[in-house]
């Protein structure tokens, strides 16, 4: 099931963001993880283009874009919109996707709905706690340096011209996730309704709080496991689920 997430960044170094698609981080902290030597871990396998940038670095491209036209220069503003969209790890085996395959297709996936920006693709071929799925990282400046047609999850003329800012509105977003659902149809990939959501939908927050807690009640375990006592509790519960649980309870009842 290939999956699609937006994050924007009003972060004005866009070099951390190609740091972290081309160095190992931290899944907790999203720290950069360093040797003995105290130096970066490049990661061990990625496939890496940019998009629109004139032979230039990603990061200087873009900070000469907004210095041209005027643009980007408050903290507040939105810097960069990140979109990832990871694919199903059956998707390798079943279906014969490969990283290589992966970066055209998020190439492919850039370029027809994110024409006139400066971007970095990047694809890794694993995911969190080593889940095995192939995942595209698409990174474009806010700023678009080009003017292009009317596409159809624009709504304003703004949205065409250059000099004027990407906006990932909630109508685009559900937009995005169609196309990357059409892809997937498209490309024989498995794929689930990701413009109706889940019953069983957990935030981005409180999926990071039930990856830390549970890491946390291991370490705990260790010594009790160590000494032969069997722990009380394995399985770490967020609050929210927990009062999940609860509601289902009584709704039963």
């Amino acid at each position: 099931m290939a999956t699609l997430k937006h994050i924007n960044s009003k972060n004005a170094d866009y070099g951390a963001a190609e740091q972290y698609l081309l160095f190992e981080h931290d899944e907790f902290t999203m720290k950069p993880v360093l040797d003995e030597n105290g130096r970066l871990i490049p990661r061990e396998d990625y496939r890496l283009s940019t998009l629109n940038c004139g032979g230039e670095d990603f990061a200087v491209a873009c900070m000469r874009a907004n210095l041209r036209y005027g643009k980007n220069q408050r903290r507040e503003d939105v810097k960069s919109h990140h979109y990832i969209i990871s694919f199903d790890p059956r998707d390798g085996p079943d279906n014969g996707l490969t990283v290589d395959r992966a970066q055209a297709l998020g190439e492919k996936f850039c370029d027809e709905h994110f024409p006139g920006h400066q971007a970095l693709v990047c694809t890794h071929p694993d995911g969190h706690n080593h889940s095995g799925n192939i995942h595209v990282h698409i990174v474009i400046n806010s700023l678009r340096i080009e003017e292009v047609p009317f596409l159809p999850y624009m709504d304003r003329p703004a949205d065409t011209k250059a000099g004027c800012k990407h906006r990932c509105t909630d109508a685009a977003l559900r937009y995005f996730k169609s196309e990357v659902m059409e892809m997937c149809h498209r490309e024989g990939l498995y794929q689930i309704d990701l413009l109706n959501g889940s019953k069983n939908r957990v935030t981005d927050r409180e999926y990071w709080a039930q990856k830390k807690g549970q890491a946390k009640l291991d370490r705990q375990n260790v010594p009790m496991i160590a000494g032969g006592i069997t722990p009380r509790q394995t399985k770490f519960e967020t609050n929210k689920e927990k009062l999940r649980q609860t509601i289902r309870a009584a709704l039963s009842a």
